[in-house]
């Protein structure tokens, strides 16, 4: 996975003002992923950017003059696609623009997009805004699902986007919090909250109301549910929904995963999650495995750091340093 800016223990909050354009330029890109920036207004623009990271999110209010910023094939090819990024409006307005999708943002709007696809994000005017970004991991919605959502209004009348940016101004304006000890839980509650948008809007939209789409989100609620079960396999998850399992394996199948990889790519998010819990630093690594379904503690160890990197005894050393 790219590390970018998602560096656990760098602690505290950073801030950079910047006079010119040029500085405005490296920050962005030293932010978040390379991006090609461009303005009108190359001369004495005025900018800002507080930011701070935990575990797999980091935060970034950033205020800056009219501009707008490029992720293209060349510099994805650099690396840096495995990520999501979400903007909130505060001040001024944005168009973002991704695949086929564009949407115009005002205060209080809220949009998702995706490092590893082409975007522009265009500000005509002084703006200031919100950014979030996580790997795409960190989400509990497949990754094909979320892609159908990129540059939509997730806080339009009616949807739960609302809550989500709520949390992110509040979350925004307490970088030093996110930068705290107890920055992972609130980095997580974030996260839940992001996910629960999506899902919603995801039911809300036409694509939503295929009855393909919405069996597979019926089977992800269940499989969510008993994720801790032993007994949780494709036979019973097939006979829970009166489909077979061929019929299951190929809903996985459309969205570019199985049932056990998904199924397995959970329950490591969970215990992943668990592990960087500074309240749960009294729970050994065999016990937080084997409560998400994994009772070998060597296997788990294995399938943690082909999927992370490193061992899960290490992820949590780190952590706690």
């Amino acid at each position: 996975m790219p590390e970018y800016p998602l560096r656990a223990g760098d602690g505290g909050v950073s801030l950079i003002h910047g006079h010119d354009f040029s500085t405005f330029q490296r920050m962005v890109s030293s932010s978040f992923v390379p991006l090609e920036v461009h303005s009108d207004r190359n001369e004495a623009f005025h900018s800002s950017l507080r930011s701070a990271s935990t575990q797999d999110f980091h935060l970034v209010e950033l205020t800056a003059g009219g501009h707008r910023a490029e992720r293209t094939q060349e510099l994805i090819a650099q690396g840096g696609g495995g990520f999501f990024k979400v903007s909130l409006i505060l001040e001024g307005s944005s168009l973002l623009i991704q695949d086929r999708n564009q949407v115009f943002l005002r205060p209080g709007d809220l949009a998702v997009y995706d490092t590893s696809r082409p975007y522009s994000l265009l500000s005509d005017e002084p703006s200031r805004l919100i950014v979030a970004m996580f790997p795409k991991s960190a989400l509990t919605i497949p990754e094909a699902q979320v892609r159908q959502l990129s540059a939509v209004n997730l806080a339009a009348p009616g949807q739960l986007g609302s809550l989500a940016a709520a949390v992110l101004a509040q979350v925004g304006g307490k970088l030093d919090q996110l930068a705290g000890p107890f920055g992972v839980r609130i980095a997580h509650s974030c996260l839940d909250i992001l996910s629960t948008a999506l899902a919603f809007t995801l039911g809300t939209t036409a694509e939503g109301h295929d009855p393909h789409e919405r069996l597979l989100r019926e089977i992800h609620g269940y499989i969510d549910h008993h994720l801790a079960s032993p007994d949780l396999a494709p036979g019973t998850i097939a006979a829970a929904h009166y489909i077979s399992t061929r019929h299951l394996h190929g809903l996985f199948r459309s969205q570019g995963v199985t049932v056990a990889g998904w199924i397995r790519q959970q329950r490591l998010a969970r215990c992943r999650r668990e592990l960087s819990d500074p309240v749960l630093l009294n729970r050994s690594v065999a016990s937080i495995a084997a409560a998400w379904g994994f009772p070998d503690p060597a296997h788990f160890s294995r399938t943690f750091k082909a999927a992370f990197g490193e061992s899960p005894r290490d992820f949590r050393a780190r952590l706690t340093v």
